[in-house]
């Protein structure tokens, strides 16, 4: 599971091994409100470089996509007991 939930792998899962390519951190940032985490991937290759952002989720995964904004809640959970 470690695997599927490091940003290596997901890098690797959607360009191949990245051994003597030359993959890049160029940006690593949290944002204030919330606590997203985004990181900047710019990867070479001989045609030229290009760039991937990855965002983590709240359950440690890293994908191409942010997560959803939490939305206020209502609820009577905790008096129901």
């Amino acid at each position: 599971m470690a695997g599927n939930r490091s940003l290596r792998s997901q890098v690797e899962k959607l360009v191949g091994p990245t051994g003597n390519r030359g993959a890049r951190v160029r940006l690593l940032d949290r944002s204030r409100s919330g606590g997203t985490c985004r990181v900047w991937i710019q990867i070479e290759l001989p045609s030229g470089a290009f760039s991937i952002f990855f965002f983590r989720h709240a359950d440690g995964t890293w994908h191409v996509f942010p997560p959803c904004q939490r939305r206020p809640e209502m609820g009577i959970g905790r008096m129901a007991a």
